[in-house]
């Protein structure tokens, strides 16, 4: 694993950097982590920190809990203007945009704006104990922060609706059937897991993974873009020095 580098503590956050990646601790015990408004401004400062020197993003919640949702007193007192602002959208579609794999480790809840903060990231894995719901109608309002469109991308429309029109909330098995997480763990062993996830992309080219994730997650990806992100690929040192390695260790020539 990598070298730890910094540790920070903010006021609703634990970051932890080491050379390849940053782990985020959602830190708000007395409201389980809900997310609220110093929370959305120093989950900023984290997407600067990672748009200025791209690494890969492990994100969890401190306590067994993930993200309780938004704090309900602040989203109580919000207005037309607020929604319009997209307070949790944007955050959550800068997160989406990172340049490099997001991870989330879901342990407990992961409700409202804690749920959609853990769609935003590319993969999740999750804890025995771990729930993910949208209750957001029962208070009025909907699900504004990608969950209604990122939400069935993910686990397609059919479980999207049971989620956010009749308040399914989807436990650990449930999410891992509908490929919403990509592994169940031991609680005890969730950050490792992360760790291991973050380990194996580590190993591949970072350039590669950039482009990779700039591709698929474009919209209505076309061949050309596959051509030309292939491109800048076939150019660069790190492809051939990659595959002469490969081959190298191989007796009988390499297969990718």
């Amino acid at each position: 694993m990598s070298t730890v580098e910094t540790t920070s503590r903010a006021r609703t956050l634990d970051i932890v950097e080491h050379d390849d990646r940053v782990v985020v601790t959602l830190y708000r015990p007395e409201a389980r982590n809900a997310l609220d408004a110093a929370m959305i401004a120093e989950l900023h400062q984290v997407c600067d920190l990672l748009e200025r020197s791209p690494r890969m993003l492990l994100l969890t919640g401190h306590g067994g809990v993930f993200a309780a949702g938004a704090d309900i007193a602040e989203l109580r007192e919000r207005g037309r203007d607020e929604a319009l602002r997209g307070i949790n959208s944007r955050l959550f579609e800068r997160v989406h945009r990172l340049p490099l794999p997001t991870l989330a480790a879901v342990d407990g809840w992961a409700l409202g704006g804690g749920a959609e903060l853990a769609y935003a990231c590319d993969l999740r894995i999750a804890a025995p104990d771990a729930m993910f719901g949208n209750p957001e109608p029962g208070l009025g309002i909907l699900a504004a922060a990608g969950a209604c469109w990122r939400l069935p991308q993910l686990v397609g429309a059919s479980v999207a609706k049971q989620v956010l029109l009749a308040g399914r909330r989807l436990d650990a098995q449930a999410a891992l059937a509908c490929g919403l997480v990509m592994d169940v763990v031991p609680a005890d062993r969730l950050m490792d897991a992360g760790h291991a996830v973050l380990d194996t992309m580590a190993r591949s080219s970072a350039t590669a993974l950039r482009l990779t994730k700039l591709v698929v997650d474009h919209p209505g990806a076309h061949p050309v873009a596959d051509d030309l992100a292939q491109a800048v690929l076939f150019e660069g040192a790190d492809k051939k020095d990659r595959m002469t390695r490969f081959l190298d260790r191989s007796t009988g020539g390499g297969r990718a």
